[in-house]
């Protein structure tokens, strides 16, 4: 599977039920916790609460959503990939569109357990800049910022 079966577009509201699947499997798999909030919860905070401060972006196979980045120009909120989609560069698609629209610095966090990600952030530029676990999963996180060469 390459790029080009893979269709970028802003999130739509026919998409919720579908992107809100994906990513809390893929954030249970990731972390090894069941979401704490309920299924109709987490879809009222992706429609109400996270577009309030962030653009979302959905990539999509065959109209299957494959994979979600909620941003600004700022900070990555969110950056989940289904699980039977990740290694094929639709992490690296979604966040290679967040850097161009970026103020030139993008910070974002993620859980000390989910060393994919790490090794995914550090091979896109990403330092750590601190370390915390200010989330209400209440593990321990790790800060990342990239900065435009």
């Amino acid at each position: 599977m390459t790029q080009q079966n893979i269709i970028v577009k802003k999130y739509n509201h026919n998409y919720a039920v579908h992107i809100v699947k994906m990513w809390r499997d893929s954030k249970e798999h990731a972390i090894g916790q069941k979401e704490t909030h309920s299924f109709e919860n987490h879809v009222y905070f992706l429609n109400h609460i996270l577009l309030e401060s962030f653009e979302v972006d959905i990539a999509l196979i065959d109209e299957k959503v494959v994979g979600m980045i909620a941003y600004n120009e700022r900070e990555v909120s969110q950056l989940y990939i289904h699980r039977d989609y990740q290694g094929i560069g639709i992490g690296q698609l979604l966040l290679d569109i967040v850097k161009v629209h970026s103020s030139g610095r993008l910070r974002l966090k993620t859980f000390e357990v989910n060393e994919k990600a790490q090794r995914f952030y550090e091979k896109n530029g990403f330092k750590v800049i601190g370390r915390g676990n200010e989330n209400e999963e209440n593990l321990p996180d790790i800060q990342y910022e990239w900065v435009s060469e």
